[in-house]
């Protein structure tokens, strides 16, 4: 499912118009954004949780030369689905 697919799965489910919806996506992705970006944790209760964690810098290799290369740091965001989520895919 891409990200029209999904305005047009919510758009029919809660009985609203497409532009609606993807105003309403738009919102939700905006604001899961700017939690993670101050650090906070986002959790929606069921569905799951995505947060921000440090990886730390590491070596790595070039697959090509072989050489070994510096990766740096960053932070990643990581997402744990929630027990009704698990539960509705097995």
């Amino acid at each position: 499912m891409n990200k029209s697919q999904l305005i047009d799965a919510m758009a029919s489910e809660a009985g609203i118009s497409k532009a609606a919806a993807g105003k309403a996506l738009a919102g939700m992705m905006g604001a899961v954004k700017g939690c993670l970006k101050g650090g906070d944790k986002v959790s929606l209760v069921g569905f799951g949780s995505w947060s921000v964690s440090k990886r730390a810098a590491r070596n790595g290799r070039n697959p090509q030369t072989g050489a070994t290369i510096k990766i740096a740091a960053k932070n990643v965001v990581k997402f744990k689905a929630g027990s009704e989520l698990k539960g509705c895919v097995n």
